[in-house]
């Protein structure tokens, strides 16, 4: 492993059947013709549902990505691959749920990474001829591992490449590719450079040396997940706004924060200023019209680092948070923006997933098509043409024995095999208030027969809880 410092080089049968409408979608006639986009993949980390103003957040700021839901699509109905980081970037590269995925649960992640036959969709990108870079938090391999995103079709990548090192802000390295760069600014405890600002610095270079020729930019960005740090200057903006009941005194990786509100609330706020950073550079390399840009979350807010979901109404009118599989864990924004291609001001109600990036990123990219995936390409209803969108038999989520499946409006949830189901119509409660199992006993059956039929099973990520320890 090669060693610098940052400044001194910081440079079915059973799935199949259910899975019949994933197979490649023909490429739009119109889009053949076009010029391949740039494409941007921004996700936040334990970023809920309501914590944008376009969706209906009214104590944080967040006016660039409110203004890019106004020059884009936003998607009501979109769902992250799971309810936590490791499994839903696993649905995400490999286009596979957690009923198929390699990597299901963040337990073992890092002794379980991606193998050589899990195919990412970047792989197919860069054979396509798109220069590839990561800049954020990659969950899915370490260093040495057959899930290293360099080995993932990644040109570069910068960054954490273990989840668990990324819960700090304030790191004494970061990885680019096999390299460790060094931040002797943040020896001994100190805060001297905050890794959000790095990390951003290095997907704006790639930017700027890659503009002449299709890119692709993955940024997972670490905000807002806990520990609560963010630096002063924009903590400034929040600070004694509200009052702050709870002081988190600070365990296990995350540090105290006395103003734990202003501090998450700051951090959104910073996200959106970096969203922003992002697209202004587009405008000024004059590359926003030819630029598709999606800006989404890997899972619900969370209460971990002294966090108030609660407080700040971040999963909007849904039941529940990250860890969950009701909607308020795994229903997520979603904003794509490309100025020459999608309308300005759409909503879309349409049901999408994770799974669905593969196959769209890689028809637009031109990129050999794939069999098998449990996603669709979205790139109809993208370009104005929903009529011709292919549609999706289910969605299905699992993790430690949780398990979760939507067909149409009808939604199954139960909290492991031996618990029983809870069933709601989404369209009449979205909350899920109201469980309507004993209502309807013969959808329950069918989707309960369909939880079964969506997976199978995985040594290494077996659908139960962990074992108690002793």
């Amino acid at each position: 492993m090669k060693i610098t410092t940052l400044y001194s080089n910081l440079r079915l049968v059973g799935w199949h059947f259910l899975s019949l409408t994933a197979a490649w979608s023909v490429a739009q006639p119109d889009l053949v013709a076009a010029e391949r986009p740039n494409i941007v993949y921004i996700i936040a980390d334990d970023l809920g549902y309501g914590d944008l103003g376009s969706y209906g957040q009214r104590l944080i700021r967040t006016p660039r990505l409110d203004r890019m839901a106004e020059e884009g699509m936003r998607f009501t109905q979109h769902y992250a691959g799971s309810s936590s980081c490791a499994p839903a970037r696993s649905v995400l590269m490999t286009g596979l749920h957690t009923g198929h995925t390699r990597i299901r649960s963040n337990v073992g992640g890092k002794q379980n990474p991606l193998r050589p036959e899990d195919t990412a969709f970047p792989e197919l990108l860069q054979a396509a001829g798109y220069a590839t870079g990561g800049f954020g938090k990659w969950s899915l391999g370490d260093v040495g591992s057959t899930g290293a995103p360099w080995k993932k079709g990644f040109d570069l990548f910068f960054g954490y490449l273990d989840q668990t090192l990324a819960h700090r802000y304030y790191p004494e390295f970061l990885m680019r590719n096999e390299e460790r760069v060094e931040i002797p600014e943040n020896r001994g405890g100190r805060r001297g450079v905050y890794s959000p600002d790095l990390i951003v610095q290095e997907a704006l270079r790639f930017v700027r040396e890659h503009r002449e020729r299709p890119f692709f930019v993955y940024l997972p960005v670490t905000l807002p997940h806990a520990e609560l740090l963010v630096p002063e200057d924009s903590l400034a903006e929040y600070v004694d706004k509200w009052p702050e009941p709870k002081i988190f005194s600070g365990s296990g990786a995350y540090a105290a924060q006395d103003k734990p509100r202003a501090a998450r609330a700051a951090m959104i706020t910073r996200l959106d200023r970096d969203v922003g950073r992002l697209l202004d550079l587009l405008d000024e390399l004059r590359l926003t019209e030819k630029t598709l840009v999606m800006f989404t979350s890997d899972n619900g807010a969370a209460t971990a680092g002294g966090a108030d979901p609660e407080f700040f109404k971040s999963s909007g009118p849904l039941r529940g948070l990250k860890f969950s599989f009701y909607e308020g864990g795994i229903r997520v924004p979603l904003i794509a923006r490309w100025p020459s291609r999608i309308a300005q001001g759409v909503e879309s109600p349409l049901v999408t997933d994770f799974c669905d990036v593969f196959p769209t990123f890689t028809e637009l990219a031109g990129a050999r098509p794939r069999a098998g995936l449990d996603g669709v390409s979205l790139v109809p209803t993208l370009l104005g043409n929903p009529a011709a969108q292919a549609p999706r038999a289910v969605f299905y989520w699992e993790h430690l024995g949780e398990q979760a499946l939507r067909r149409g409006d009808w939604k199954i949830r139960r909290a492991s095999v031996e618990q029983p189901v809870e069933l709601f119509n989404l369209a009449q409660d979205v909350g899920e208030t109201q469980n309507v199992a004993g209502q309807h006993p013969v959808i329950a059956a069918e989707l309960t027969r369909l939880l079964s039929l969506s997976r199978f099973d995985s040594a290494a990520f077996p659908n139960r809880p962990p074992a108690k320890k002793k």
